[in-house]
């Protein structure tokens, strides 16, 4: 679909912790500058790695200075010479002067209404001053009810989105979960919820991972690595527990995975047969598309790559300080869609290398149920067509009044 040389979108992607929130934007530019010619998307991100990642043409990010969340949830600067507040006070300004000098139609925002330490508020208000189409995208899972009730009552957040999104986008189906269900949220507010669906990936160039497997194998990920140690530390105790555990398996810790436990993990690994472990693929996708079956945690990404792709899956959900991968995880599982192992049952060897053993011959996705669709990302193009053909629409009247 063709629109008129100048159409654009900005979006924000705070990512203090893991590879989730970029990998999601990414997945959503690419798609958008594929289906409308003349759209551009700027994509502003928290990532110290963005720049492993390929971008496709009219595609292209602003890197603003990497804020990595601790283990007790607490924030700290990427460079730990500089002071928090100086480091959100410098993010802010960077997002603040993308928005007017990109001067976008859309601003969609991921998962943090008023990002990180509240750093795009100014330019929420400025840009809806500015009549841009504000919209926020959530995870079909965002936590528990209790613990997003608690903190959106902390930092205030129902008024805020109230007041400043025109749209809400969950990025998964009404009939899998709802973010929303047990929030005390208005119905105004509820009307503007647009379940897209899941966000589909796909794999292009195989060919070119620099990790390329041959033959059958499954793949162990933990995503960004960095709350992945205990997966990783299960499926080696599986292995070295139990010798008739042969499959060839393929390990990625993730670039966010603790140095001592990416050096322990790997001389273990070195020591046991048909096990390999590296360290990062920016083309996780090609990966999971050539693996027979995968063992993840419960992230999106993965959750979403693992249905795109209909792969046997093992899924071992985090449980703290967010309770979002189990929540998608036991959903995931009741519709048959994965086996699951919760944390407790995956550090018993025995239970991880029957399961990892059974894991290969399991059925796919598709063949355990038909109740999820993959549409996501075609929901997304015909509301942004609807919208950017409105503003367009809008322009041309204002035009002909003048």
């Amino acid at each position: 679909m063709s629109f008129p040389e100048g159409a654009r979108i900005l979006m924000y992607s705070h990512d203090t912790f893991g590879l989730g929130h970029l990998r999601r934007c990414r997945t959503i530019a690419h798609s958008l500058v594929e289906n409308f010619s003349g759209l551009s998307v700027l994509i502003i991100s928290g990532s110290a790695i963005a720049g492993a990642f390929d971008f496709r043409a009219r595609v292209d990010f602003v890197k603003i200075p990497s804020v990595i969340k601790l283990r007790n949830g607490e924030y700290t600067s990427m460079d730990q010479h500089i002071d928090l507040g100086d480091t959100i006070r410098m993010r802010e300004s960077i997002i603040r002067h993308a928005a007017e000098t990109f001067q976008p139609d859309i601003f969609l925002v991921d998962k943090e209404p008023m990002g990180l330490q509240g750093e795009v508020s100014e330019t929420l208000a400025y840009l809806k001053s500015r009549d841009t189409q504000l919209i926020l995208g959530m995870r079909d899972v965002m936590d528990a009810p209790h613990l997003l009730a608690a903190e959106w009552e902390r930092k205030g957040l129902v008024s805020k989105i109230d007041a400043f999104y025109d749209q809400i986008w969950v990025y998964g189906p009404e009939n899998f979960h709802d973010p929303m269900v047990g929030m005390d949220i208005p119905q105004r507010m509820r009307d503007r919820m647009r379940f897209v669906g899941f966000l589909k990936r796909q794999a292009l160039h195989a060919e070119l991972s620099t990790n390329k497997q041959e033959g059958d194998y499954i793949l162990v990920t933990t995503g960004g690595g960095g709350d992945g140690v205990t997966l990783i530390r299960d499926v080696l105790a599986a292995y070295e527990q139990d010798e008739t555990l042969s499959y060839k398996t393929l390990v990625v810790l993730g670039p966010y995975m603790p140095g001592k436990e990416r050096d322990e993990f790997v001389e273990r690994g070195n020591r046991l047969d048909n096990l390999e472990i590296i360290n990062f693929d920016s083309r996780m996708e090609e990966l999971i598309f050539s693996a027979k079956a995968v063992v993840s945690m419960g992230g999106y990404n993965t959750f979403c790559e693992i249905l795109s792709f209909d792969k046997p899956a093992l899924i071992v959900p985090r449980t703290v300080p967010r309770e979002e991968q189990l929540i998608r995880t036991q959903r995931a599982a009741e519709l048959g869609m994965v086996d699951m192992l919760l944390p407790e049952e995956s550090n018993d060897p025995m239970k991880m290398a029957a399961a990892l053993r059974a894991l290969p011959d399991r059925l796919r996705p598709s063949q355990r149920t038909s109740a999820i669709k993959m549409d996501g990302l075609g929901s997304i193009s015909q509301i942004v067509g609807d919208l950017l053909q409105n503003r367009h629409a809008n322009r041309i009247s204002q035009k002909s009044k003048a």
